[in-house]
């Protein structure tokens, strides 16, 4: 990048577009990986070939995991200051390279212009609070029962940490693993999904090396599940897994990590409740957003909307209302608010679950055929049912969503946790301390007060309860994920044995 000018009103040219996205980051060298198979990067929304890649196999996943924990052991001892630094220049690089990063984010993941500003700013956030973590990995002296001895526990760097990243918020969900691992001292190993392996890797991999990473501590294998999805579970290199995806995976994972430690965010099925004192129309606006946002596609999403039978009416005439004004078509387009379904197998899921919940009584009040050059946009969907309709009794991952009437309170509670999941949720009411009162008894890892359930604030503790996941991200929680309690005691004077 050069500077143009100088003082106030610095012109600085835009840094050269970052290329070599048909080849990946491996023990410190961009190269193909060696599996004989190339994968195709497509456009969901326009079908254009963005690139293609050679695959990655079980030995280059081998060299990678070797790259990260040799690269690691001096990383680790690097001073805090260092591994900070590192940090701060990648949101700087990320800054420099906005218009860029928001113009992958819209071709390959199918996001609008709206989701994928988002998705900037958050994962831009990422670095920043992991540039805070260096100085936050605390020890602790612990009193002793034995004469002349002390008790210390260091904090230190589990080793190398797996990451396994899904399609969906692909940047951010990578990022909000690698960068609290490598700001406390950690080598990564991402595997990045296949639909979205520059966006969920290669593009992060570029950040962090202009921002001076050392080569060969962050490693991109791109590979097929057969080749490479069990063995980066399995290598026994890596100390903690972290994974982000469906809940069947999940317990895959579990099943076959053996003593690792997990990092497991997983399915969800949000309920947003409106109780009978919530103002109907900030209501509907909140859920319109909190179940459309890029297209449903989002583990917080709103998936169920509970709504007490007192204001059910006039709630689903309001969000119905809302629902047939939204713009649907090209992400590219900045009024568009739903865009493509990310791939045609996902789009059928969500048809199907939506024919399911028709065959189980559900109506359909909005709904339409997909649209687009490829085929992949489905308008959003509106459907009156109960809890046991498809769409509401599984998480849909798409523009659909089911409003379900509820006696009272009590019955819109038991809705709300009638379900394996526990990730987000929410409750409307004017009432705060009821909201409050309510939201402590939904069975979920996180719940929202006047609020819809999409809410991630790179602080605070974000993560499931049940079938939604192990563990937290996000702040001092993050932290802990990442490291590990080692226990140092040291004897001052002699101490007298019993034998």
């Amino acid at each position: 990048m050069t500077i143009t000018g100088h003082g106030q009103g610095v012109v600085m040219a835009a840094p050269t577009p970052y290329d070599g996205f048909d080849t990946m980051p491996i023990a410190g060298q961009w190269r193909a990986g060696r599996a004989g198979k190339t994968a195709q990067d497509t456009d969901p929304y326009r079908g254009d070939v963005l690139t293609e890649i050679p695959l990655a196999d079980a030995d280059d996943l081998d060299e990678a995991y070797a790259s990260a924990a040799r690269v690691q052991r001096d990383w680790a001892a690097a001073a805090p200051a260092e591994r900070a630094a590192v940090m701060l220049e990648a949101a700087a690089v990320m800054d420099r390279r906005k218009d860029e990063i928001v113009d992958w984010t819209v071709k390959e993941s199918g996001a609008t212009r709206t989701v994928a500003e988002f998705e900037f700013a958050i994962t831009r956030r990422d670095f920043l609070e992991a540039s805070s973590y260096p100085y936050r990995v605390v020890g602790r002296i612990l009193p002793s029962d034995t004469p002349g001895k002390e008790n210390r526990v260091y904090r230190q760097p589990v080793g190398v940490v797996g990451v396994i990243s899904p399609w969906n918020v692909p940047l951010h969900l990578s990022n909000r693993s690698v960068a609290p691992a490598l700001a406390v001292g950690n080598g990564v190993v991402l595997k990045p999904a296949g639909d979205t392996p520059v966006t969920g890797g290669l593009l992060l991999a570029k950040v962090l090396e202009e921002a001076g990473l050392p080569a060969g501590l962050l490693n991109v294998v791109i590979g097929s599940g057969g080749d490479i999805g069990d063995a980066i579970v399995q290598h026994p290199v890596p100390r903690v897994i972290s994974f982000t995806g469906s809940t069947p995976v999940g317990e895959g994972i579990a099943s076959k990590a053996g003593v690792k430690e997990l990092s497991l965010e997983l399915g969800g099925n949000g309920p947003l409740v409106v109780l009978d004192d919530a103002d109907i129309a900030y209501a509907a606006r909140a859920a319109v957003f909190g179940k459309f946002f890029h297209q449903g596609q989002v583990c917080m999403i709103t998936n169920r909307i509970v709504v007490d039978a007192a204001v059910h009416d006039r709630f689903v005439d309001e969000f119905v209302g809302l629902v047939k004004g939204l713009q649907v078509g090209d992400p590219a387009d900045p009024a568009t608010v739903i865009g493509p379904i990310i791939n045609q197998k996902q789009l059928e899921s969500v048809r199907d679950k939506v024919s399911g919940a028709l065959e189980d009584g559900a109506e359909l009040l909005v709904g339409g055929e997909p649209t687009g050059p490829t085929g992949l946009v489905l308008p959003p969907h509106v459907l009156l049912g109960t809890n046991e309709v498809r769409t509401a009794r599984e998480e849909v991952f798409g523009p659909v969503a089911t409003v379900i009437r509820a006696d009272d309170e009590e019955h819109a509670l038991a809705i709300a946790n009638d379900t394996e999941y526990g990730l987000s949720s929410a409750v409307f009411t004017r009432d705060t301390d009821r909201g409050v009162r309510f939201a402590l008894r939904v069975q979920a890892g996180m719940t929202h007060v006047n609020d819809q359930p999409m809410n991630d604030e790179n602080h605070v503790a974000f993560g499931g309860e049940k079938a939604s996941g192990l563990g937290r991200f996000g702040g001092e929680w993050a932290i802990e994920e990442f490291t590990t309690d080692h226990w140092v005691s040291v004897q001052h004077e002699p101490r007298e044995f019993p034998v």
